[in-house]
């Protein structure tokens, strides 16, 4: 099977997606090579504000604001960690770069920042993340579960969570209300 790099891009499930997980997901991408992919899903806010997880870490918001920030469940993997997803993508404790413009961070330091209001420009934490294995997104994308395109980052960051499922197939030229529920169905 041919492989093809998705990094930095979103998925985006189609109207047919049957698993619970990704149903009207959008994920952004972060690693994706032949030992398979990573990503966050982008618009699946949790029951939950960044307040709970700084005081969990014994860490106070400086500000409301700070502390009323949602976290989101970035996937079904390791639900228990978290991730921030930022730009710039300036180096943290442990964080690995997706593209020159934003990264993935998963230790204290930058929370502790986030917390301070000295944190990333642009930051999205999540608990869990996404993943596949070898060859298991391509087989996903020859299946039709997903569409595909460059990820816009004002759509990670600035957009509101409940459009983001839509204006990210938008952007793809896709309108999501169009496409049959039934494709593939006998």
């Amino acid at each position: 099977m041919q492989h093809f790099n998705l990094t930095d891009h979103f998925l985006i499930a189609m109207p047919q997606m049957a698993d619970p997980n990704f149903v009207r997901s959008v994920t952004y991408i972060c690693a994706h090579n032949e030992d398979g992919a990573m990503g966050i899903v982008i618009n699946r806010p949790l029951d939950m504000a960044l307040g709970e997880v700084l005081m969990q870490m014994e860490l106070a918001a400086s500000q409301p604001a700070i502390a009323e920030r949602p976290v989101y469940l970035g996937g079904p993997v390791h639900t228990d960690r978290g991730f921030v997803l930022h730009r710039p993508a300036q180096s943290w404790n442990s964080t690995i770069a997706v593209t020159a413009e934003v990264a993935v961070s998963t230790s204290r330091d930058i929370l502790e920042a986030i917390a301070r209001g000295q944190g990333p420009d642009d930051a999205l934490v999540a608990l869990g993340y996404a993943g596949w294995g070898a060859g298991q997104l391509e087989s996903e994308m020859a299946q039709n579960a997903w569409l595909s395109g460059p990820a816009d980052l004002d759509i990670v960051f600035k957009t509101p969570a409940e459009l983001r499922w839509q204006r990210a197939a938008a952007r793809l030229g896709v309108d999501l209300a169009s496409i049959s529920h039934d494709v593939g169905h006998a």
